[in-house]
């Protein structure tokens, strides 16, 4: 029995969410964050791992599905990307969120505990993730053709990957500022839990505009642009030397691209 478009997406994106606590369970383990190096690796590898989805993944796709239709696949890219971008610009002004290591917030001022504000930085950087693999999932219970749910597997694989280090990036520094590791384990996975609910919700929406799947693929690219080019690259970089973080980059993108193109 094929699934539900929702269903594939609560499927995609209840791995990616599974793989965030399984990296804050790590906080159980260990009582000291990774190193400074391994930090920048980690961040450099989601960005590479990002950027490669939202090509391969998202815009590509989105592109190739409106020029089938015999209209001109640039509008739709374009036009979702810079929605996308915009929406997590709103974001991010509008939330207050505190970035591991940070001394100072961002967004409006709020009088949140530091380990809020902590979580409430990696949750905003989560919602692209979700609506990217809640739409590819849902794309390919639609269309009924391998070569998406393949390309959807995909991309949820190279999501989920980079999400393992993410939660222990979560849970361990807040392991430090004093939380239980019960509660930091639980703080980490919560800021997980919004990639299955954004992702349900856009398939939800997607369901009512159908035609318009080309800008919500591309709006989910472009939310993830905007998170890889405002945070993690620039954070992959901080320090004396810059290489963990590129190597990172190139590491993560040629996973991405590889398991995207040969999956899809």
């Amino acid at each position: 029995m094929p699934l539900s478009p929702i269903g594939a997406a609560a499927i995609g994106t209840g791995f990616t969410f599974l793989m965030t606590a399984l990296g804050a369970a790590m906080v159980f383990f260990f009582r000291k964050k990774s190193s400074d190096t391994m930090q920048r690796v980690f961040l450099g590898f989601a960005a590479g791992v990002m950027i490669a989805a939202s090509v391969w993944s998202l815009l590509i796709p989105a592109i190739e599905e409106t020029e089938a239709a015999g209209r001109p696949g640039w509008i739709p890219a374009a036009g979702g990307l810079a929605l996308g971008a915009a929406f997590l610009m709103l974001m991010d002004r509008l939330l207050p969120h505190l970035h591991p290591g940070a001394l100072q917030a961002e967004g409006p001022h709020a009088s949140f505990k530091r380990t809020t504000l902590l979580v409430f930085a990696v949750t905003l950087h989560n919602i692209p993730e979700g609506m990217a693999v809640g739409l590819s999932f849902a794309r390919a219970a639609q269309e009924g053709q391998f070569s998406y749910l393949a390309g959807a597997m995909a991309l949820a694989i190279g999501i989920g990957v980079q999400n393992f280090p993410e939660g222990a990036a979560i849970s361990l520094p807040l392991r430090q500022e004093g939380l239980s590791p019960f509660r930091s384990f639980v703080y980490g996975s919560i800021s997980g839990l919004v990639e299955p609910i954004f992702g349900i919700l856009v398939v939800l929406a997607s369901a009512a505009i159908q035609p318009y799947m080309p800008w919500l693929l591309s709006f989910a690219a472009g939310a993830m642009l905007y998170v890889v080019v405002e945070e993690l690259i620039p954070e992959a970089h901080l320090g004396e030397h810059s290489h963990p973080g590129t190597l990172g980059v190139l590491a993560g993108f040629l996973g991405m691209m590889i398991l995207d193109t040969a999956l899809g």
